[in-house]
């Protein structure tokens, strides 16, 4: 699967949900046009004076995505994050995506962002995006709707980062892939 197949639709007038769903697919489409089809060489190379590479953005973002798809549900976070803790999974994530293959990562990018999808969905109707998010923590109380605003946040923030990524890459320049 590549972006082509994710689902997009545009969407000029709606309701939050809609609204905040297609811009979610957008940048979606966005980040996965700006970091498919690489090579395993082109996916681990770092740019100094960074370290990081569209590898470790894609299996970053499929981390983002599933942690916030299990908050939002009060479900745990699922395979393969759940072995570590947070913190574990933030450094791990980075550094074993050099030695994951490519449609590796895709897949577990695809599939998270696939998943997440129709979780929102479906919370959106149940409960919709006013539900509290309660995890024990006094200081970190919060809502659905805060939850897909920091997901759309992230996807937007890292989606800069690979295009300037993989311009370098390639050269592939552009704001959407069609």
């Amino acid at each position: 699967m590549d972006w082509t197949g994710l689902p997009y639709e545009e969407c000029l007038q709606g309701d939050e949900v809609a609204m905040l769903q297609f811009a979610l697919d957008r940048v979606r489409r966005q980040f996965a046009w700006k970091t498919g089809n690489l090579t395993a060489d082109q996916l681990r190379r770092p740019h100094p004076t960074s370290s990081m590479t569209l590898a470790g953005l894609v299996k970053h973002l499929a981390l983002v995505e599933a942690g916030a798809a299990a908050r939002a549900a009060g479900r745990p976070i699922g395979a393969p994050w759940d072995e570590r803790s947070e913190e574990q999974n933030e450094a791990w994530t980075w550094a074993s995506a050099l030695e994951d293959e490519p449609d590796e990562l895709y897949a577990l990018w695809y599939r998270e962002a696939e998943r997440g999808r129709r979780l929102w969905a479906e919370l959106s109707r149940d409960g919709g995006l006013d539900a509290t998010i309660d995890e024990g923590d006094p200081d970190w109380v919060t809502s659905r709707r805060r939850l897909l605003v920091d997901l759309l946040e992230e996807y937007l923030r890292h989606t800069g980062h690979a295009d300037l990524l993989r311009e370098a890459v390639d050269g592939l320049r552009g704001n959407d892939p069609d």
